[in-house]
Parts: structure tokens; C-alpha cells; sequence
């Protein structure tokens, strides 16, 4: 190597230790590392990956810049990376300025193969077509009626004997996959009005539900990649790629089937209050649209619920004057509506109206979504340079990132206990109403113009479950079961939730109710007979 060469190569050197520094100085947050960026950091902690966010946003006031790739020409922007969980910014990414913060072509490119150009992975006009029509539906009372319908019906026909036989033979179940099971056969039965029967008392095998979770899991695989590597992947046909492929062709066939067999059911009169059908009633789709529909509702309503529930039961477990509470406000509210025979407060699913007086369980089920969403973390692509309200710079093609899990364990935002699981700051002075927090405060069910259409549904499902459950059983966390998270997109226990189950003994909510309300007389009798 001559002269000039080595000059030229310690020039090289010498001019990116100079950007470099420069570019270290101006972030904040984790450690950024030359070439590599914040990647060694985000491999050290991949096993706490909400925690160290959490972490680094407490320690910089609730938002951060970091850099993927220390890349002179691409870390200001494809590699730029701003975190936060400030309320005044995500109002600012989520709702004021909407339309520059998109889903991106990032995240468009790694869903674009299960998902389409369906309601979760798409932006613009398309976007916007699809929330309007499913809008107008989400708010009719009959969809409401026919999800409380499939609920009841898992509930009682198929999660309570599951359970019951686990009582009586004193075996552990795993709770997360029940109810993970349980949720994947509502969502499927609203979606498009088949019931998978995954929760079938012997928990069989579902061709298509084990098709959808592995084209999920190998989507969710290229985030690992840049796009150039999957793309080479895909076209080889190689490793998860191949497994995306096949899934993504059994989940297009089972499908296509029913779609086919739908427009025929409709032609000859007949009727049904899932999606598809009403999507089919609105005009006229091509087969590819109306499936994406239907898959875009399924990963968004199965897991999220089934996840907040794992946690809601886990939460309770530790905390039995949570469960105290709720049991006693299920006696109020049943007792009332049914008598004070408490084999009357189980002998019927829960009545839509008795969910709706639920006003502490809801509370509780909020606080479990406040400390553990079901969706921890979410990411914008930037359109165009702007400035956060908390003054932030963020140039065109980076990404925001917005932690939701780091949003509700903030002290500046929740108080000094914001790490406490306390379902009373969800309720008024006197616990009688439900107090619902500002929705930037509480993005668990995201904000703005894509907040959750499913919302109320999600309660009301959650409700459902928790009582039937609640009412029936007292569950402990099997010995030696350690509960942790999982790093993924949605908030699952890594091992699962397994429990023990013991048949719940009302005399004593009985008891109690009677004695804080005198005018409510038990039988010893019946009280007796639900021991």
C-alpha cells in the first residue's frame, strides 16, 4: 500500500471519527456504537427489550434518538430512531398531525404477503375506506349481540368443563393458551362466522389456526432483516420465507373456500351477522380484499385479548384484595338482577347489561393494560421533517416510535405508585363510575383516528371471561412457574401461564355481601349448596 493510499484511508478514518462524534453528541439515550449504532445494545437487553426502553426514556424525560446504522448517508434518516411515551408527542404522531406519521413502507413490505392492503397495513385512502365501512359496523348493537352470543357460548361449552375437569383432577392447565384458543374461535366466528373448535376439550390441532400463527411469526421474522436479505430469502425460497409461502397458501385457500361458499349462502337468502357477510353486503369486492379484511381483524382480535386476560389473571392472583373486590362487585350486580340464590349467579352466562354494571372490573382490566398492553410497542414512518411538542427534530424517512408499555410506568405521568397495580385510579372518589384516562395517556388501545374500532368489544369479551372464570375457580400459579415476558410484537408470557385450578366457595362473597347490604337475606340453605 503506497503513500498516498494510507493518507487517503486515515483521511477516511479521521473525517468519520469527526461525523461520528458529532452525531453521538447530538442523541441521547442508549450508547451508539461506530458502524453498528444502538445495535449491541438492543442484542444485550433483547431479553428485557420494554424494560431497557422503559429504562432509557425515564433517565432522558420521555424521549430519546438513537441510530440503527452509524452510516454517514443514512443514519439522519433511514437509520434515525425516536422513542418516546410523552403524551403531548404521541397526541402530535397519533391525531394532530396524522397524516404525516403513516404505517411507512417498511412495515407495508414485511405484512404485504399475509396481510394485503388490509386495515392494519395500509395508509391513505385505503386505509380510510376500509375504517369507514367497518365504523358504521362496529357500532351497531347486533354485532355486539352476536360476539356476547360466541363469547357465552366458548365460555360454557368449552373453557368452564376444560377447567372443571382440571378442579377435579387437581392438573395444572395452561391458562394463556386456553385462552388463546378461546379468543382465536370468537374472533373467527365474528370474522366470518366459522368456528374452528380450537378449544375442543381435547385442544386439537386447527390446520388453519397453526397456518395463520406460523405466516404470522415468519412475518414478524423480517423485522430481524434488512429488507434486501428477506427479499433474497424469499426469492431462494429459504427458511421462514418457505414457511411464510406455505402458510400464506393454506390460509388463502381455507379462505377462498369459505368466501366462495358465503356469496352462494347470501344469494340464496340466508343470513349472518359477521364481517365478511356485512363487508359482502356493502358492495361488490374482489375475493383477495374480503380476505384481507377478514385476516386483518383476526390478528387484531385474537391475541390482543387473550394476552390482557393472561395478565388480568396473573395480576389477581397476587393480589387478592383485587379479587375480592371484584367477586364482591359480581355478587352486587348478580344478586340484584338474578336473587340472592347464588347457584343463580352461575347458571346463566353473564347478560349483556350485568357486564355493562361492571364498573371495578373494567377498572382492573385497565390497570392490567395500563402495566402490561398487549401491544408494547408501535412505530410511524416520518413523511416529512417536523418538530415534536416536547421540541424534538425528526427529519423525513426516519421512524417514531412510540412505547405504550413505557407510557404507563412514567412517575411524571401516573404518580409516584405508577408501577403499582391499582385498579382504583381508573374510578371516581366514591367507586361508583369509571373514569376513563386521556387516550394519550393510555394508548393501550392506540389514539386517534386509528384507535381501536374493537374497543368496547374487547371489555366486553374480557368481562365475560373474567366473571365466568372469577365466579367459578380461584387459580394459583403452579409451583415453579416463573412468569416473564416474551420480546415479541404482541405481549405474550414466555411460558405460557400455568395454573392450578380449585373450585371458587361463594358462602363466603355471600356472606359478606349479605352483611354490607342487610337488606339482602341468604338462605343458609342455598348458600350451603354452592360451597
Amino acid at each position: 500500500m503506497d503513500v498516498a493510499t494510507v493518507a487517503v484511508v486515515i483521511a477516511c478514518m479521521a473525517a468519520y471519527v469527526v461525523w461520528f462524534s458529532r452525531l453521538a453528541a447530538g442523541l441521547c439515550g442508549p450508547r451508539v456504537w461506530p458502524v453498528l449504532g444502538s445495535l449491541p445494545g438492543l442484542i444485550q437487553h433483547s431479553e428485557r427489550m420494554h424494560e431497557w426502553i422503559s429504562d432509557n426514556l425515564r433517565g432522558t424525560g420521555g424521549t430519546y434518538q438513537t441510530c440503527i446504522c452509524a452510516i454517514p448517508g443514512l443514519a439522519r434518516r433511514q437509520g434515525m430512531v425516536t422513542v418516546t411515551c410523552d403524551p403531548r408527542n404521541l397526541e402530535h404522531v397519533l391525531k394532530t398531525r396524522f397524516d404525516n406519521y403513516p404505517k411507512g413502507p417498511t412495515w407495508h413490505a414485511v405484512f404485504l404477503d399475509l396481510l394485503g392492503d388490509g386495515i392494519f397495513n395500509s395508509d391513505g385512502d385505503t386505509w380510510l375506506f376500509q375504517r369507514k365501512t367497518a365504523a358504521l359496523e362496529f357500532t351497531t348493537r347486533t354485532l355486539r349481540i352476536a360476539l356476547s352470543q360466541w363469547v357465552c357460548r366458548s365460555i360454557h361449552l368449552r373453557l368452564l368443563p376444560i377447567l372443571e375437569e382440571a378442579s377435579a383432577r387437581s392438573t395444572v392447565v395452561d391458562l394463556q393458551d386456553l385462552l388463546l384458543r378461546l379468543t382465536f374461535d370468537n374472533i373467527c366466528g365474528l370474522a366470518f362466522g366459522k368456528d374452528p373448535e380450537t378449544l375442543a376439550p381435547d385442544l386439537p390441532e386447527n390446520a388453519f389456526a397453526i397456518a395463520f400463527d406460523s405466516a404470522t411469526e415468519a412475518s414478524l421474522h423480517r423485522f430481524v432483516f434488512p429488507e434486501f436479505v428477506w427479499r433474497f430469502k424469499k426469492w431462494l425460497q429459504v427458511g421462514m420465507e418457505a414457511t411464510l409461502t406455505r402458510s400464506v397458501a393454506h390460509v388463502d385457500g381455507y379462505l377462498s373456500a369459505i368466501i366462495k361458499a358465503r356469496k352462494l349462502e347470501l344469494r340464496d337468502g340466508r343470513n349472518y351477522d359477521d364481517l365478511l357477510s356485512r363487508f359482502m353486503k356493502k358492495g361488490t369486492y374482489t375475493d383477495s380484499f374480503l380476505q384481507h379484511v377478514v385476516l386483518n381483524f383476526i390478528l387484531a382480535g385474537r391475541d390482543t385479548s387473550s394476552v390482557a386476560l393472561s395478565w388480568f389473571f396473573w395480576l389477581v392472583t397476587t393480589h387478592p384484595a383485587v379479587e375480592r373486590r371484584v367477586l364482591l362487585e359480581l355478587a352486587t350486580v348478580l344478586a340484584e338482577s338474578r336473587g340472592n340464590d347464588p347457584k343463580a349467579w352461575v347458571a346463566t352466562p353473564l347478560a349483556f347489561e350485568e357486564a355493562g354494571r361492571l364498573v371495578y372490573l373494567k377498572a382492573a382490566l385497565s390497570e392490567t393494560l395500563r402495566l402490561y398492553p398487549s401491544v408494547p410497542e408501535d412505530s410511524k414512518y416520518v413523511m416529512a421533517d417536523d418538530v415534536l411538542p416536547d421540541g424534538t427534530f425528526v427529519p423525513a424517512g426516519s421512524s417514531v416510535t412510540y412505547s405504550i408499555y413505557s407510557a404507563g410506568r412514567m412517575k411524571s405521568v401516573w404518580g409516584d405508585d405508577c408501577l403499582e397495580f391499582r385498579p382504583e385510579r381508573w374510578l371516581s372518589p366514591d367507586g361508583n363510575r369509571f373514569l376513563p384516562h386521556d387516550s394519550f395517556k393510555f394508548v393501550a388501545f392506540n389514539g386517534g383516528p386509528r384507535i381501536c374500532l374493537g374497543k368496547d368489544l374487547a371489555y366486553l369479551q374480557m368481562k365475560s371471561i373474567a366473571a365466568a372464570v372469577l365466579l367459578r375457580h380461584q387459580l394459583s400459579v403452579a409451583p415453579g412457574h416463573r412468569v416473564e415476558q416474551k420480546m415479541s410484537l404482541t405481549l405474550f408470557m414466555r411460558n405460557g401461564l400455568r395454573v392450578n385450578v380449585h373450585d371458587r366457595n361463594l358462602t363466603t362473597i355471600a356472606e359478606e355481601l349479605a352483611a354490607t347490604q342487610p337488606k339482602m337475606v341468604v338462605a343458609p340453605e342455598l348458600v350451603a349448596a354452592t360451597a
